[in-house]
């Protein structure tokens, strides 16, 4: 059986405020276990005791631990077995370490443990200030993860919601924290393009982004530049449009270029962006991080899944599938993301994820009790 041990006043004396980290230990030998809990609570850590992988699996049910030891060789269900149950089934835990401790020491044992998804690797027998300098260090590396994830999301909110004279800064923040291309246009002369628009232009990458945006070919220049010119006429008329072009690229994809008319900007000053250019790989979709989400939005983690999903074109069977969930439970979460993110429809839902403008502002301007 599992046991619990925790010494609150260690923890304390040793960080002075705050709550002490859960640490798991599964192992299938009981002193060893006791041991390595003993040595953590000494530490000052919350530590979990499980004696295999199916018992380990039932405590995450009820406790989600900071960091997880995980011998290899158990009964039942062993490290490599709980690791994958675990990242299948409980993807809420994917941002937890797992460090493996195992008589396993050779260099194939190790490379292994590391392909199987391992964070890191013990060997036995334990060296205790080891493990504490691991799990230290694991814990650290985490906490530096979510402070970077605090400081983007608090950029984010700062740039959407800037004064109207630091707008266009906060803009061009954003869309330099996007995973794919975006260029603004102004009668097809560029205003602005973003930091992976520049890497595509620096990397000979099968666009020349200058004064305008070339294509490799004549064809291809003057296709691009009708387009341009479309949505730029179309903006100035207070109209939408919407364009798609395939570029040969440097890569092995072709680049998927979208051209969308910016209606609104008929009714502004002369070099406002009347249209963007957003450019893609097809086959590689952005990243999307779901802890962003659930702080823009305020989404709970199965609905910043499904947001998250949606935009990685899984379709709504195959996200039930894939969070074990009926697609009933689906559609009911979706509604809820709809509603917080305040789109009607999954298309705009997804631009909305994929392109983070300046849309996103409203749902966050209600949340902070502001009139838009």
């Amino acid at each position: 059986m599992g046991c619990v041990c925790y010494c609150p006043g260690v923890h304390q004396a040793m960080s002075g405020v705050g709550t002490a980290k859960t640490i798991l230990c599964v192992e299938d030998e009981h002193r060893l276990r006791q041991d390595i809990v003993d040595e953590l609570a000494i530490a000052g850590y919350d530590a979990l005791g499980a004696a295999d992988g199916r018992e380990a699996l039932t405590l995450l049910d009820a406790r989600r631990p900071d960091l997880i030891l995980c011998d290899i060789s158990m009964p039942r269900l062993d490290g490599f077995g709980f690791l994958e149950a675990m990242r299948d089934t409980r993807p809420d835990l994917a941002d937890v370490p797992l460090v493996f401790l195992t008589a396993l020491g050779g260099r194939d044992h190790i490379i292994n443990g590391r392909r199987a998804g391992a964070d890191d690797y013990l060997v036995k027998p334990i060296d205790f200030d080891l493990m504490l300098a691991t799990i230290e260090a694991r814990l650290g590396q985490i906490e530096r993860i979510g402070r970077k994830v605090e400081e983007d999301v608090a950029a984010l909110r700062d740039a959407l919601s800037a004064s109207p004279s630091g707008k266009s800064a906060g803009m061009e923040r954003i869309l330099d924290l996007l995973s794919f291309g975006v260029v603004l246009v102004s009668r097809s002369r560029v205003v602005f393009a973003n930091r992976v628009a520049r890497d595509i232009h620096e990397a000979d990458g099968g666009l020349v982004i200058g004064e305008t945006v070339f294509a490799p070919s004549s064809r291809l220049s003057g296709e691009l530049a009708a387009i341009l010119d479309a949505a730029c006429s179309a903006a100035s008329k207070g109209q939408e449009h919407l364009a798609s072009l395939c570029v040969p690229s440097s890569g092995e994809h072709d680049l998927l270029l979208t051209v969308c008319a910016l209606p609104h900007a008929h009714d502004r000053d002369v070099g406002t962006p009347q249209a963007v250019i957003f450019i893609s790989d097809p086959s590689h979709r952005p990243k999307v991080s779901g802890t962003v989400l659930s702080e823009l939005f305020g989404l709970t983690p199965t609905e910043a899944d499904v947001a998250c999903a949606l935009a990685h074109g899984r379709r709504t069977g195959e996200i039930a599938a894939d969070l074990s969930i009926s697609s009933t439970t689906v559609a009911f979460h979706l509604g809820n993301v709809f509603e917080k993110t305040g789109t009607h429809r999954q298309a705009d839902l997804i631009a909305l994820i994929l392109t983070g403008l300046a849309s996103i502002a409203s749902p966050l301007a209600e949340k902070n009790g502001e009139t838009k």
